[in-house]
């Protein structure tokens, strides 16, 4: 959790946030599903010029060259961009996931990824160990500066370990206010892994007119968005919100000058749901190849 500061209102970058392998990311970062062609170049550009300085993409979200043209276009020197991607489910075999690798850099057109994770466990295939296998030499190779999984339940994190003794640095997950993780929230906390939050804002259900959130929001003169966002970033999670509106992509920054109350994250966190998932993605029955 971060300290309590001033609300000052013109964060321009996130803090960064120290990994389990020395390395670091900024404390949140611009989501790019769906952003593509010449209006997601824009889009991101736009985001990189508002201080956004980590971009999330995927194999199958199908934009990573629109995710390394708008990284040209910024005009930003590249170690100061951290550029994440994900190895698709098609992709587990060990030889598979090193070509999977190469040929997202050369989409990128880059020489390393900051962040790789594997997307989905796909458990009936059982190949996610292998993947986790390939990450580790890419790792080792410098192609890869940290390495990590998505959609990971324990089981999954406890055997990729016991394989390789090596922990993912992130896991990202469904996190959001109906769906708050306290169980994989702790599960990653004991093993040293960040957690990652994907739809951070609950997406078509997003909880803005919720009374916790809305209070919360009145009381510290910021918006509804702003606290879904303090909110991850004071449980300790890194949220990645998806947005295209220069404006939205500010405000969503700008969540580092407050903090909520104790008592605000709990009433927060009491939304959870017991089907709070935004779809049927359990990652021990949902596959994406």
């Amino acid at each position: 959790m971060l300290g309590p500061v001033a609300y000052r209102g013109d964060m321009t970058t996130a803090p960064l946030l120290q990994l389990n392998d020395g390395t670091t990311l900024p404390a949140l970062g611009l989501g790019t599903y769906s952003l593509d062609d010449a209006e997601g170049t824009e889009a991101i550009a736009s985001a990189l010029g508002a201080g956004y300085r980590l971009l999330d993409t995927a194999v199958n979200y199908g934009n990573e060259e629109t995710v390394g043209e708008a990284l040209r276009r910024s005009g930003l020197p590249r170690d100061e961009v951290f550029v994440t991607s994900k190895i698709p489910g098609r992709h587990h075999g060990y030889d598979d996931a090193i070509t999977s690798t190469k040929e997202s850099l050369a989409r990128l057109g880059l020489d390393h990824l900051d962040l790789h994770l594997i997307h989905w466990p796909n458990p009936s295939v059982g190949k996610y160990a292998e993947a986790w296998r390939a990450l580790v030499d890419l790792q080792q190779q410098g192609l890869v500066r940290s390495i990590g999984v998505s959609n990971f339940t324990e089981e999954h994190l406890d055997a990729i370990i016991a394989e390789t003794g090596v922990a993912p640095a992130v896991n990202q997950i469904e996190l959001h206010p109906y769906f708050p993780q306290e169980h994989m929230r702790a599960v990653n906390a004991t093993r040293g892994i960040l957690t990652e939050s994907w739809s951070p804002m609950g997406k078509r259900q997003a909880p803005f007119t919720e009374t916790p959130v809305v209070a919360a929001a009145e009381a510290h003169g910021v918006s509804p968005g702003q606290v879904i966002l303090r909110w991850h970033v004071q449980l300790g999670a890194l949220p990645i919100p998806k947005s295209a509106t220069p404006e939205r992509q500010r405000e969503n920054l700008d969540v580092f000058g407050f903090e909520l109350t104790p008592e605000e994250i709990a009433a927060i966190t009491a939304l959870g749901r017991p089907d709070g998932r935004l779809f049927g993605g359990d990652p021990e029955t949902h596959e994406e190849m």
